[in-house]
């Protein structure tokens, strides 16, 4: 659907937030999967293919919204935008180094490289694929 309009910046910002959630789900999916071959990590209550696809989606949705906000309101929203989101991607890496997830030293260093590999597949998607989608021409045709 073509239109000659302006575009909204709530719903253009909304849409990139909700397809980029999509990619970092495939990619978080394929990384899950291709993590739990390599190490033999089989504990799945915490990061699964449901929390996965729900969670980053959901995830993402907000950033969109965030997004949508610093566009609004900052003049330089994105700068402000990849510092923000560069700054809680190392943030949740650090917490991230600390979680314990098992009794067992190796279950907990398996639990801790999948959940940082999602951060960071996270943090790179959020900071960098969402600009970039936002101000590519090309995408917002495919959009709208």
């Amino acid at each position: 659907m073509h239109t000659d309009e302006q575009i909204y910046p709530f719903g253009k910002t909304l849409l990139t937030g909700v397809f980029a959630g999509i990619v970092a789900t495939v990619i978080c999916l394929f990384y899950n999967i291709l993590y739990r071959d390599a190490t033999g990590f089989t504990l799945s209550e915490i990061i699964n293919v449901s929390s996965l696809i729900f969670g980053v989606n959901i995830v993402f949705l907000v950033i969109g919204l965030i997004y949508s906000v610093l566009q609004r309101f900052f003049k330089m929203s994105t700068l402000i935008f990849v510092t923000v989101f560069v700054l809680i991607t190392l943030f949740c890496l650090w917490q991230a180094a600390g979680v314990h997830r098992s009794a067992d030293y190796e279950v907990s260093e398996q639990f801790r490289g999948l959940l940082s590999g999602v951060i960071v597949i996270m943090g790179i998607c959020s900071a960098l694929l969402m600009p970039f989608l936002f101000h590519y021409k090309k995408f917002e045709e495919f959009l709208f």
